[in-house]
């Protein structure tokens, strides 16, 4: 397979020009994780500050999102654009030998091996919005009113550092895999921050590397392949499916568009590189790729009525029991969806218990939940935190004013079949492992 533009486009792929922190950069501090991590632990955050003091660090170049709220943001974003250029003209970021791509081993907390692929994705090929049939599908449903702020972060940076994980459906094991057994050049080998694992990095940078993964990818996006796959012969091919960063993707793909609006007529902005995203492409088949739920914690609010207020929306389906422990509210979830019934377990400040809805009209308990919750939050001032990993919601929920709710994860075997023929599921439905399992921040590419 040639690797020239036309094949490339086809498949929604580009080679980057990926940057890489200069030899003299010590990796443990200048990798941290997802901005989106955290987001009730400023206490994390403040550890990652102290870890990296006074190094080069993509804490520097990045906005956590537990900071999002303080007042002092446009002031953090001039820091953020400065330090990125600085970088640069520092020599702190150095591209690579040759252009290509970037084969990951991550080791983590669950897991000994979970492999990825860093590419650049063209955002053409991608459309976030409900009932795309692009070749490039967000998995959960995009609240544009989220993407202001982080526009606002990225519309001004000079490089990109991406903590975007999108999955592809390789059962087989085509793509990713095999360059393992092809001696790639190592890149990096180092402990990451917070006892959060290792991770090695290694080139694909040759023609035949790189064609490989084109070839692959290009079998995988076959009209044919995917019909007999899915048994989806009137549908459109679906090949790169959101996995984790979905409204960063969202917000590079609303930026593209609007440099493409004020450009007019003219041809050359589409070889902006703007055009392209850089993620880590991971299959769903990985040993290593964990789908773990993603629980809720709402704040500024009164359990009871609450409770109350859901069984009347409910219609009388709803029914909610207390129980003596989490484990009692948590056993009787693993019922959930015999006899057609919804089973959530939940916690506040009295305790523990679980709510039961009958006939639900949703698929997911996730998506019954929100039928309720997201409008009462609105209407009563209500706030909500996704949270990875039940720890953090024992320790959340049970605070006064606080309640949390615990959702059973999603199987990832029909997650590409599910896209294709329901569309997005709800925001925050699932996500690829704990906390400390997210991408961490490493590479990074010009995007101005």
């Amino acid at each position: 397979m040639s690797l020239d533009a036309t094949h490339l486009k086809k498949i929604g792929l580009h080679i980057p020009e990926i940057l890489l922190p200069n030899n003299e950069i010590e990796l443990h501090k200048w990798s941290v994780v997802a901005c989106d991590q955290y987001t009730s632990q400023p206490d994390y955050w403040a550890d990652v500050k102290t870890c990296t003091h006074d190094k080069p660090s993509t804490l520097n170049i990045i906005f956590p999102e537990v900071f999002l709220e303080d007042n002092d943001g446009n002031e953090r974003i001039r820091d953020i654009n400065n330090t990125m250029q600085d970088y640069l003209d520092d020599g702190v970021l150095q591209p690579m030998k040759n252009k290509g791509f970037v084969l990951v081993d991550r080791k983590t907390s669950q897991a000994e091996s979970r492999k990825g692929l860093v590419v650049a994705i063209d955002l053409e090929h991608y459309d976030f919005n409900k009932g795309s049939q692009t070749l490039i599908r967000a998995t959960e449903g995009t609240i544009v009113d989220r993407l202001p702020p982080r526009i606002k972060v990225r519309q001004d940076a000079a490089i990109e550092v991406p903590h975007i994980m999108v999955l592809i459906d390789d059962p087989k094991r085509t793509v990713i895999e095999p360059l393992f057994n092809q001696n790639p050049q190592p890149l990096y080998d180092f402990e990451l921050m917070m006892n959060s694992g290792h991770i090695k990095g290694y080139a694909i940078d040759t023609p035949e590397l790189m064609g490989q993964v084109v070839d692959a990818l290009n079998t995988l996006a076959s009209p044919q392949v995917f019909a007999e796959k899915y048994d989806a012969q009137d549908k459109e091919v679906l090949l790169y499916a959101m996995g984790d960063g979905n409204h960063s993707l969202a917000t590079a793909k609303a930026i593209w568009e609007a440099l493409k609006e004020n450009a007019g007529d003219s041809d050359t902005i589409m070889d902006n590189p703007a055009r392209y995203a850089l993620v880590e492409l991971v299959n769903i088949h990985d040993s290593g790729l964990q789908f773990e739920p993603i629980h809720r914690v709402i704040f500024n609010v009164k359990p009871e009525q609450l409770l109350k207020d859901m069984q009347a929306h409910f219609s009388g389906n709803c029914s909610i029991c207390r129980c003596e422990n989490a484990q009692d509210a948590q056993s009787r979830a693993k019922i959930a969806n015999l006899d057609n019934i919804h089973i959530v377990p939940f916690n506040d400040a009295s305790g523990y218990g679980y709510i039961q809805i009958e006939n639900p009209v949703f698929t997911l308990e996730l998506a019954t939940i929100e039928s309720f919750l997201n409008d009462y939050l609105e209407a009563n001032d209500g706030k909500v935190d996704f949270i990875h990993g039940d720890d953090v919601v024992h320790e959340l929920g049970v605070k006064e004013g606080n309640m949390g709710f615990f959702f059973p994860p999603i199987s990832k075997g029909g997650l590409f079949k599910t896209i294709i023929f329901d569309g997005a599921l709800p925001r925050k439905t699932f996500s690829m492992g704990e906390a400390d399992e997210k991408r961490f921040y490493l590479e990074a590419r010009k995007i101005k």
